[in-house]
């Protein structure tokens, strides 16, 4: 039996932290329990291609492994699973499946998985439908993701991806539910391409109401989305909610990671209707893909794999990404051309979630990166009486910080692991200027590699010493005034948030609160 848990942590201000996380009562580890499930094991789950919402149906299409392909003992079980717990499914030989007897306007999250003669099924990743009635589908509803980003004070960037259609989109939007008075204008829309669309002229301290308005190109009339809701930038002495979630490694299924289990957190947590959404980094991993047969298509896969979970928050919360180890967007992989890992990964990055750069209202990394543009890794933004602060020490690093892509030697001297001067600088000032009652930092790790919180931050060029206790950070760092540890401390950071441990701690030091997250849709009760 499986258990979610909101749970919600106060700082001293009228500032309040959502935090969405999953405790279940039973362990297990990552060994097969048995030997019908050490046989199933070998079996490789279907490609889910796309899910095609009808009235009161899903057809779900999806690909087999050529291994697979035409044998007699397995089947194929495509699932839509409601919100409530109700699970409908209906079995098959090959693509597509249609199931039937769903409820119209109500979201499921359906996938399908390879199931042998015996054994356990290996279940797709999954995606989100709505069945619609037949006077709604004549319109032409919009099938994909609606992701907001970067909000300001005044503005907020809203993206739209679906992989299947293409058309115009538009954004209606206003300041009461049901009424829009405002309309973005009509922009092309292709399949497989998300779009970004700029929403700007609000007004600050304001929840705005909006709908996604479709087109298709065979001229039918326009269609709408649900209605959905954002907020504007708040001013200093407003509270807010604003939320935040560990790793979430999607391409983990069943050891780290269960479908039904992270869209009930996502939707759980947007029940709280934070202001925003922060995910701490490993939401993308790309580290199980071939380095032999690697290529952009897959990397940018990584990245739509996350869109049918995000919209169910990214919808009304926009999102802020912390990058991750696994992301594998890190600086030591660049080599001087557009065809690489850490180029591929942080343009797939950028074109599906709008991430903030340098504007007036965010403050951040300026540096132009060839075949990028701005990484946007970096960056800071005030809300209420609150500064929030975005870390990154993969970009930095001429080295890998922690795991190599492609089974590479692994660095042996932490100090060559760094967040560079240009950041270091930044952050400094950053901290030092803010006039804000409370200081959150955000990064994947201390360092980006390692485990522990405290245990770690008196070291290398978060803390000064070696592994020995010794200090060297001036010979080692002659352009910096301070380990961060210092800094953050001495500039009274509240708190710092880290993931990559899976494990929900928290650790003080020199009045710095260290926050370590657990997972959002991690089924089991192992500590891996």
């Amino acid at each position: 039996m499986v258990h979610l848990i909101a749970r919600k942590i106060a700082v001293p201000s009228a500032t309040w932290i959502s935090i969405a996380l999953m405790a279940s009562s039973c362990g297990g580890g990552n060994s097969p329990t048995s030997t019908v499930e050490a046989v199933a094991q070998f079996l490789a789950a279907p490609t889910l291609l796309g899910a095609l919402a009808g009235d009161h149906s899903v057809l779900l299409n999806f690909s087999l492994p050529a291994s697979q392909s035409g044998r007699a003992d397995l089947n194929y079980q495509a699932t839509c699973a409601a919100t409530d717990g109700t699970v409908y499914s209906t079995y098959g030989s090959q693509s597509p499946l249609t199931i039937s007897g769903l409820t119209n306007g109500i979201p499921y999250n359906c996938s399908v998985a390879t199931v042998a003669t015996s054994g356990t099924p290996i279940s797709s990743a999954s995606t989100i439908a709505t069945p619609m009635g037949a006077a709604t589908q004549t319109g032409g509803a919009f099938v994909g993701s609606i992701v907001l980003g970067s909000p300001t004070a005044k503005s907020i960037v809203v993206n739209a991806y679906s992989a299947s259609q293409s058309g115009q989109v538009s954004v209606s939007y206003g300041t009461s539910t049901g009424t829009y008075s405002k309309s973005t204008a009509y922009a092309d829309l292709s399949a497989g391409k998300p779009i970004e669309i700029p929403v700007d002229g609000l007004s600050p301290n304001t929840r705005y109401y909006y709908r996604l308005l479709y087109r298709d190109r065979a001229g039918n009339p326009s269609s709408a989305s649900d209605e959905f809701s954002f907020q504007t930038a708040r001013p200093a002495g407003s509270s807010f909610t604003f939320s935040i979630q560990g790793d979430s490694h999607p391409e983990r299924v069943k050891t780290q990671f269960d479908a039904e289990l992270y869209t009930r957190t996502l939707m759980t947590v947007a029940s709280d209707r934070p202001d925003f959404y922060i995910l701490m980094g490993d939401d993308f991993s790309v580290d199980t893909l071939d380095p032999a047969t690697i290529n952009a298509a897959q990397v940018t896969e990584r990245y739509t794999l996350q869109k049918p979970y995000l919209t169910l928050i990214g919808r009304s919360a926009p999102l802020f990404l912390v990058n991750g180890n696994h992301e594998q967007a890190a600086k030591y992989l660049l080599d001087g051309t557009p065809n690489n890992v850490a180029v591929w990964a942080q343009n797939a990055r950028n074109a599906h979630y709008a991430q903030p750069a340098p504007d007036g209202f965010y403050t951040g990394n300026n540096e132009s990166v060839p075949f990028i543009g701005l990484l946007r890794n970096y960056f800071a933004w005030t809300w209420g009486d609150a500064l929030f602060v975005v870390i990154d020490p993969y970009w930095s690093s001429p080295v890998a910080v922690d795991n190599t892509f492609g089974n590479d030697t692994k660095r042996s001297n932490l100090w060559d692991v760094t967040h560079g001067d240009a950041q270091y600088q930044w952050l400094k000032s950053t901290l030092e200027q803010s006039k804000a009652k409370y200081k959150f930092v955000f990064a994947h790790h201390v360092m980006g590699t390692g485990r522990g919180g405290v245990e770690v931050a008196k070291l290398w060029e978060w803390g000064g010493e070696n592994q020995a206790g010794v200090s060297e950070f001036l010979a080692r760092r002659p352009a910096w005034s301070k380990p961060i540890h210092k800094l953050m401390a001495d500039n009274h950071v509240t708190i710092f948030f880290q993931g990559h441990d899976h494990i929900w701690v928290k650790q003080s030091l020199d009045g710095v609160t260290y926050q370590t997250l657990s997972q959002p849709a991690d089924p089991n009760y192992s500590l891996f």
